[in-house]
């Protein structure tokens, strides 16, 4: 075990219609001028913004509106965003979306929040001070931004797609109604799935010390969100499956299951941000197409923990050496993944980078986290490069 410090204040409202309460939580939590942040068409065709909006009237609250986040939500937006807060005064940022939103919402926080370039905190030039309160109304399990503390932003030029992350950005409060998950796209809910996966498995696989209480809810967590998906991959309508999956969205990634631990790997994410900072890929496609590489690029490094994981989550057959048990671990996520239409390679995620595109993500990976990261296997540029052309599956 390594000591920790566990933060996790936002006050989640949980369950059918609870968005209706929304302007009342604005309320509680000083907002008076409020900017609206969200994507697009969804929110508006649902009913959900003018349910949304009617909770901020009956509260006497006024609001703004800024429309137009997108998957890998984009810098130049985050700068509209920060200079409307700063024209109308606004005190209270209103997310209602998924993570993309909620990611933007928080980088529109601290750029308001404070002097400068908002995009020297993603680069690590310097940390905020502060950041515009907000609250979120969920539309998408996958991010857990909703309870995080953490937020990533693409740079157009460059195609650079960084994250930062600040106890100041965690979210005042989150709606979570599972209802709202159900007109989604079965792809998108696959991909959802799986972003709740990773962040749970990005902390598990570590060299670092471990608490035994902290690994049972990790993969509990993990056990309950991939038994739902299989429902939902067969029955997207599934209320019970949606609200399983929405809160184990929301526990994964707000610290609870890297208590105790050096706070895990991240080289996935890391890996996977870079090839859809480049190509716009959905990110849990992307880190499906990219995790098989890189866990038989690392797993002899980590072998323990590849084998509980193959033994208490996958339920592989115990015979066998700790490698063939650690491996047959690997595959059934894989199938896992197969099953719920997930990739398992770049290639399948419909784009095919040149042996110099692969060079320029590892490139640019390896600059992104300071030359190497990793708790499975410290990684460098050369070791990215070839995680990166294991999974174009030559």
């Amino acid at each position: 075990m390594l000591p920790f410090q566990y933060y996790a204040p936002t006050k989640v409202v949980f369950g059918p219609e609870r968005e209706k309460e929304t302007g009342r939580l604005v309320r509680e939590f000083g907002g008076k001028k409020v900017l609206i942040h969200y994507g697009g068409g969804s929110v508006i065709r649902s009913g959900l913004l003018e349910r949304v909006k009617a909770s901020l009237d009956a509260e006497g609250i006024a609001y703004w509106e800024l429309a137009g986040v997108v998957p890998n939500p984009r810098l130049s937006l985050v700068y509209e965003g920060i200079e409307l807060c700063r024209k109308e005064g606004v005190d209270f940022i209103l997310a209602v979306g998924g993570g993309s939103v909620i990611d933007s919402a928080k980088a529109i926080g601290y750029g308001t929040a404070n002097e400068g370039d908002v995009w020297d905190f993603f680069e690590g030039k310097r940390k905020a001070d502060a950041c515009t309160p907000l609250g979120v109304v969920l539309t998408l399990a996958a991010a857990g931004s909703e309870m995080s503390s953490s937020c990533v932003i693409t740079k157009e030029e460059g195609g650079l797609k960084r994250g930062y992350g600040s106890d100041l950005g965690r979210p005042r409060f989150a709606v979570l109604n599972p209802q709202l998950t159900a007109t989604l796209p079965d792809y998108q809910t696959a991909c959802g799935c799986t972003d709740i996966c990773m962040h749970t498995m990005e902390r598990y696989f570590t060299n670092s010390g471990t608490m035994e209480i902290t690994d049972r809810i990790a993969e509990g967590l993990l056990c309950t969100v991939m038994e739902n998906a299989l429902i939902l991959a067969k029955d997207p309508q599934n209320a019970d499956a949606r609200a399983e999956v929405m809160w184990a969205g929301s526990l994964s990634h707000n610290g609870l299951t890297g208590c105790g631990s050096d706070g895990g790997d991240w080289m996935p994410h890391k890996l996977e941000h870079e090839l859809s900072g480049m190509f716009d890929v959905a990110h849990g496609a992307g880190l499906a197409a990219l995790w098989g590489s890189w866990a038989r690029y690392v797993y002899l490094d980590c072998l323990p923990r590849f084998k509980r994981f193959a033994l208490r989550v996958m339920h592989v057959d115990c015979e066998g050496t700790d490698e063939e048990i650690a491996l047959r671990g690997i595959e059934a996520v894989e199938q896992f993944f197969g099953k719920i239409g997930m990739p398992i390679s770049i290639p399948e995620l419909g784009i095919t980078p040149t042996g110099e595109e692969l060079s320029e993500l590892a490139r640019k990976c390896a600059l992104g986290v300071g030359g190497s990261k990793g708790a499975a296997k410290r990684l460098y540029e050369a070791d990215m490069l070839r995680i990166y052309q294991a999974a174009m599956g030559k």
